[in-house]
């Protein structure tokens, strides 16, 4: 049977609940806080609920939630009130404190088998919930250690060096060809078709957990077919007619080859990001041979740019409360970043038209 103490200095509202509860439950009492406690001390792991009187001599119904809560007792324990009161800041206070519920006198039979009932069964599905969150965690930091091992391994290998340094390589190009249009442009049109250029290689680590989590083998060859996004470029341009036209120029190049484009310009994800994606098979030149490798390129502009990041971070970010809200709030300034984009695009307009 499981286990509940009663803590009241009454002796008849010990003996009504224990007359209510002994059929469901082995019902032990203490008369004060101390011998609460002392209980607790030997049994704690035992105790199921604590049904507690707060207005109690030697030490009331709040030192011993206090010292329930020192010790770690209260996150395991439900604590019911017995309360002959219904006072609402007295209530605030203790549910503050964590106490779970409360049973109000007269005992009425059914309310407190329910009340009882109900918040040992809540405390079992959080503890399990707890304990099944605890597992996945260690599972997770366990996949993370095999991923580290074995992405360690990974970039040991004379294979895979060999080809990030063509990943590398291809970015290059791809900066390359930007940087001289990005002149040619301030040569011609006195303006930058670009602000900055950002580029990144995917680390072994995330290289080996995709392929992984998509069921593809651990090798080059893999990485070559299945992954598009080992190279990485993003250009952060100042207007959006900006965008397309150095894609454009870019893709027309000699030797660029575009395998997908995904324009989230036009038509923007769900949640409001924006940017226009391209997938480029760019030629590199080696000792002995010239090979394709692909490319992913990122367009956007400063405003796209701004949004992405901190909606990266805010959507990273553990326990945000009002979710919904938040992902509403970010669609709506995705939403006005566009028109600002628009807006700025044609102010440039109308000072190069008046500049003609």
């Amino acid at each position: 049977m499981q286990k509940i103490l009663v803590v009241d200095d009454a002796e008849l509202n010990r003996e009504l609940l224990r007359e209510i509860l002994k059929d469901d439950y082995q019902v032990d009492e203490a008369e004060n806080g101390e011998v609460a406690l002392q209980n607790l001390e030997e049994c704690h792991d035992e105790v199921v609920a604590l049904l507690l009187d707060l207005q109690m001599p030697r030490m009331d119904g709040f030192a011993v939630i206090d010292e329930m809560k020192k010790k770690g007792w209260i996150k395991n324990i439900p604590v019911l009130i017995i309360s002959g009161e219904y006072a609402v800041e007295v209530e605030n206070r203790c549910f503050e404190l964590g106490v779970s519920d409360f049973i109000h006198k007269p005992f009425e039979q059914s309310i407190v088998k329910n009340r009882v009932k109900n918040a040992i069964e809540l405390f079992s599905c959080k503890n399990q919930l707890e304990q099944k969150v605890e597992e996945q965690a260690i599972a997770l930091k366990k996949q993370d250690i095999i991923i580290q091992e074995q992405a360690e391994k990974l970039m040991e290998a004379k294979p895979f060096s060999r080809l990030m340094m063509e990943y590398g390589s291809a970015i290059m190009e791809v900066e390359t060809r930007l940087k001289v249009l990005n002149a040619e442009f301030s040569q011609e049109y006195n303006r930058n078709p670009f602000e900055s250029i950002k580029s990144r290689l995917k680390s072994a680590a995330s290289i080996y957990e995709k392929l992984k989590r998509k069921g593809y083998p651990i090798t080059t060859e893999s990485i070559r077919e299945h992954l598009n996004d080992v190279a990485g470029i993003r250009v952060i341009c100042s207007f959006p007619d900006d965008i397309y036209r150095l894609a454009k120029l870019l893709m027309k190049q000699d030797g660029i080859i575009l395998v997908r484009e995904k324009d989230y310009i036009k038509y923007p994800k769900p949640n409001g990001y924006r940017s226009l994606h391209l997938i480029l098979s760019v030629p590199i030149y080696l000792s002995n041979e010239k090979k394709y490798v692909k490319v992913e390129v990122q367009f956007r502009t400063i405003a796209m740019d701004f949004w992405a990041s901190l909606e990266h971070k805010l959507k990273y970010k553990k326990h945000v409360e009002e979710a919904d809200e938040i992902e509403k709030q970010l669609r709506i300034c995705a939403d006005s970043i566009e028109v600002l984009d628009y807006q700025m695009q044609e102010i440039r307009n109308k000072i190069d038209s008046a500049k003609g």
